[in-house]
């Protein structure tokens, strides 16, 4: 059980929404989703959003790979400069590398995060991803979807819908960063 003093001073531990299993159960599901919607993986591309979405975007190319016998490509994304809040997470916010080595153009691409929330970091991933060509078609897939809409996003690919309030934080956990894979549900004190 995670140590709130430790992990997360400002907040308190309520409740293990996915375990381990249940996530990657998600995640299978969602790449059969974008291979029944794409009617295969040809001309599709990955992008996953820093830092979270890039390792789910990895995973369903792996099962993409697996499934249907094609790896698409992966790319990573930092929103960071796109962001509308850019004044606001910090003076000197932390830009990482955009790796992108395909050409977008044409494309079908999949956003891949962990969480939707406002639709402000995929708003964000839009505008980064429009600048570098213009894709056929842009999908969006996440393994939680919170609710509390800012913008008219949507998720196309959804792992779970959990209906959440303000005061509550969703954290995805991924083995790559986290070094454990699982969703928790926090509360802000």
């Amino acid at each position: 059980m995670p140590n709130p003093s430790v992990d997360h001073p400002n907040l308190t531990f309520k409740a293990s929404l996915m375990s381990a299993t249940e996530m990657e159960r998600a995640l299978k599901r969602i790449a059969h989703e974008i291979v029944e919607r794409n009617k295969g993986v040809a001309n599709l591309g990955l992008v996953g959003i820093h830092t979270r979405g890039v390792p789910v975007a990895e995973r369903l190319a792996r099962y993409l790979k697996k499934f249907e016998g094609t790896q698409p490509p992966v790319g990573k994304l930092d929103i960071t400069l796109y962001r509308d809040d850019l004044t606001e997470i910090a003076l000197q916010p932390i830009v990482r590398k955009t790796e992108v080595d395909f050409d977008v153009h044409g494309m079908r691409i999949v956003l891949c995060d962990d969480v939707l929330y406002t639709g402000r970091t995929a708003r964000a991933a839009l505008d980064a991803l429009i600048d570098m060509g213009r894709p056929a078609s842009i999908q969006y897939a996440v393994i939680v979807d919170r609710g509390h809409r800012e913008l008219p996003i949507r998720a196309d690919y959804v792992g779970k819908n959990v209906p959440t309030s303000a005061a509550e934080v969703v954290q995805v956990k991924l083995a790559e960063i986290d070094e454990e894979d699982g969703v928790e549900l926090w509360e802000r004190a």
